[in-house]
């Protein structure tokens, strides 16, 4: 698999991914940017864009889902509470534990509300995408619409028992992390 590594604009500057497995197939993680610059990766990498993936429905993650889905035919998969939440209509929705598998990549979901309802976490491999649940030394905020304190300090403990590996933290917003790093250091996961 390779990852390409997209910022959404200012002033948001949203993390967002294109995962490219080994035979072409794409998936689009949190389409915040133009809907060009994920045209040239696709293009740079002869790959095609089948899936798009939200971690949650934020009007700072989506920019570019509806532009893609005309233009690739690429089928959204989210969770369904962001779907009512946001009123957006997904091809498919996702449920805890379950595995999205996409040529030689399998995007483990873990459902961790609290930013939003349907907030989740995606697992691949050695990285997890990790939305607006989880930043390096921080959390996503929890007092928009459909947030939840409480909600996510649950979803943090679960986080800690489920990723059990070191994988690599990569946030909707800021620096990569690890998730050994962000066990010892984040305040919120103590």
């Amino acid at each position: 698999m390779k990852v390409c590594h997209i910022y959404g604009p200012y002033p948001y500057r949203t993390n967002t991914f294109v995962c490219i497995g080994e035979e072409g197939a794409a998936a689009v993680i949190d389409p915040a940017a133009k809907a060009q610059e994920y045209y040239d990766v696709l293009t740079e990498n002869d790959a095609q864009l089948k899936y798009i993936l939200l971690t949650h429905g934020h009007h700072d993650h989506i920019a570019s889902v509806e532009q893609l889905r005309r233009d690739t035919g690429a089928q959204l998969i989210m969770s369904a509470e962001d779907a009512q939440l946001f009123g957006m209509k997904p091809d498919k929705t996702y449920t805890d534990g379950e595995d999205i598998k996409l040529d030689d990549m399998t995007f483990h979901v873990i459902k961790t509300p609290g930013h939003t309802p349907g907030s989740a976490c995606l697992v691949c491999g050695d990285l997890m995408f990790a939305g607006d649940t989880l930043f390096a030394g921080d959390i996503g905020r929890c007092d928009l619409e459909g947030g939840d304190y409480s909600v996510m300090q649950q979803s943090l403990k679960k986080l800690c028992q489920e990723v059990t590996t070191n994988v690599q933290v990569l946030p909707g917003h800021g620096e990569f992390s690890t998730m050994d790093e962000e066990k010892a250091n984040n305040r919120y996961l103590q």
